[in-house]
């Protein structure tokens, strides 16, 4: 079983934009998106009952992105897989969902897991995404997955405080919630194992993807201008089981829990 866990190095702090308004990521503290890890996670859990399964970390970006590949490693994934080409810069959401399907076509796949959300754009736009160019279903937002041979099962808060219970035929994409379980620290003997583990780097010729189709020239949305975020109160509504997950969503997503 191949399971592909699509990861993200995002910058460590608030977001910063460039001159271009695209966001800054070359020189600046980043690591691994925290909600990727749980994704990691996930796969592992998996591996732990199926012995047939070899994870694969991908992610995109430049060169410092090979960081999160490396800390998926550490986490325990068999192999990392870096698309790295300059043209990538710029890249919205459509571009970005158009390079990683490519890549996890080319890798094969069973199942895709990926966090719901990166820390530094917060949309949860891309899995369904990429769900969507690779033609299988899309599970989001889960808080509690299930996968049996022929079985895909996810839990997930339909926003009003109730469970909801999505299935699927595997292939399939599942994004995941920071409520599915919290991420094993890895084991010392890990950190030194992860350093023979193969790292490979795709270009876009690699993935038969022209230049012209991602980054600012294939961008889709373009960002105009910057409004810093005013800060001010947030009000959460609901029933007081929902509320309450949301206030502490809210303040993990701060590292405050």
């Amino acid at each position: 079983m191949r399971i592909v866990v699509l990861v993200k190095q995002v910058p460590a702090g608030d977001t910063e934009f460039g001159p271009d308004l695209t966001v800054r990521r070359d020189g600046r503290a980043a690591g691994l998106n925290p909600g990727d890890s749980f994704a990691v996670d996930q796969a592992l859990r998996i591996a732990v009952r199926r012995r047939d399964v070899r994870i694969t970390a991908v992610t995109m970006g430049p060169g410092e992105a090979i960081n999160s590949l490396r800390t998926a490693l550490v986490l325990g994934a068999d192999e990392g897989v870096h698309v790295k080409d300059a043209a990538l810069h710029g890249s919205d959401a459509l571009a970005t969902s158009r390079v990683l399907a490519a890549a996890v076509r080319r890798l094969g796949f069973d199942l895709v897991l990926c966090g719901a959300a990166s820390a530094d754009s917060g949309m949860s736009a891309v899995p369904a995404m990429v769900a969507e160019r690779l033609g299988v279903p899309a599970l989001c937002f889960a808080d509690a997955l299930r996968v049996r041979e022929r079985r895909v099962e996810i839990h997930r808060d339909d926003g009003r405080g109730e469970l909801r219970v999505l299935v699927a035929a595997p292939p399939a994409v599942v994004s995941v919630t920071e409520r599915c379980g919290e991420p094993r620290y890895p084991r010392f003997a890990s950190r030194a194992d992860s350093r023979d583990k193969p790292l490979s780097v795709w270009s876009l010729a690699d993935l038969g993807i022209e230049p012209a189709e991602v980054g600012t020239r294939g961008a889709a949305s373009v960002v105009r201008a910057v409004t810093p975020r005013q800060s001010g109160p947030v009000v959460v509504q609901g029933d007081p089981t929902s509320a309450a997950i949301r206030v502490a969503d809210f303040l993990a997503e701060r590292r405050f829990l």
